[in-house]
């Protein structure tokens, strides 16, 4: 899903909106857009990965203004794409393993 021209909340209250879609998918969100990132922007969010990731698919944000220890462990950030994809490849294996 991307965004262009649109407040964080507004992205988010879209984004839990078109949810009942997407949810039975591992979910990447490109942050990148947004010129400005904090850590309470990226915790609008923890709601939604909490909801997603307990129905047992991957949930996880995209952006290198926030750092990954600046957040909780509930939320997956990292800081590109390609390691938004590893991240749903390990969790797709922990899950095969029941982990």
């Amino acid at each position: 899903m991307f965004q262009e021209n649109v407040s964080l909340v507004a992205f988010v209250a879209k984004l839990n909106k078109v949810y009942p879609r997407i949810e039975k998918d591992h979910l990447i969100i490109n942050l990148f857009s947004f010129g400005t990132l904090s850590q309470n922007d990226v915790l609008e969010f923890l709601n939604l990965s909490n909801t997603h990731r307990g129905k047992g698919k991957s949930f996880v944000l995209v952006s290198d203004k926030v750092s990954y220890e600046d957040v909780p462990d509930e939320i997956n950030l990292v800081p590109s794409l390609q390691e938004a994809r590893d991240i749903i490849e390990m969790e797709d294996i922990e899950r095969d393993l029941d982990f």
